[in-house]
């Protein structure tokens, strides 16, 4: 791997772990009561969309980083993650651009598919659970490859995992916002 490569994977996974981070920060406040939630939810509701934005875009950025530039094939479940990420960068863009917020729903159907397609990759990768067929197709890797372990639990499908999580996250606070 070169140092780029290197420098890059490092970024992207302290990335994933700032993230899971702001995810358990988020289920504390909300298990902790109404008035915590409220402090959130009033904090970061009418930014919840740019993050949301931010976060997909960060995610389609990387896998292809990791395709196109680290040289890294995907297998049959990435292409499922990716083609259940890629969307969501427009869709954001779009409804930040008009200033809508009624696609939440979308959004958050997007993201619970792709949160458990890619926990099953993690978990297959990781020996957790046993593999469904998802041999190597053509020029596709296999599912259970791992390219990339950082601090010793982060592989690109955890990254996609925390990615659609923290993604789903921020539209149940935007929904949450509207109801209030």
């Amino acid at each position: 791997m070169t140092p780029f490569i290197s420098s890059v994977n490092q970024a992207l996974s302290l990335l994933t772990i700032a993230a899971q981070i702001l995810i358990v920060v988020f289920l504390i406040a909300f298990l902790l009561g109404k008035n915590q939630r409220s402090k959130i939810i009033s904090w970061l509701g009418p930014k919840a969309m740019t993050f949301s934005l931010v976060v997909a875009l960060a995610a389609t950025l990387g896998s292809l980083f990791y395709s196109e530039i680290a040289g890294f094939e995907p297998c049959k479940l990435c292409w499922f993650q990716r083609i259940l990420m890629y969307p969501q960068v427009i869709l954001l863009g779009l409804a930040l651009w008009r200033r809508k917020k009624d696609i939440g729903d979308y959004i958050i159907a997007l993201s619970v598919i792709g949160a458990v397609i890619a926990g099953y990759h993690y978990l297959l990768q990781r020996g957790a659970v046993p593999a469904l067929p998802c041999s190597a197709v053509g020029y596709s890797a296999s599912c259970s490859q791992v390219f990339v372990m950082s601090f010793g639990y982060v592989t690109i499908p955890l990254m996609a995992f925390t990615a659609f999580i923290l993604i789903l996250m921020l539209q149940i606070v935007i929904k949450r916002d509207h109801s209030l």
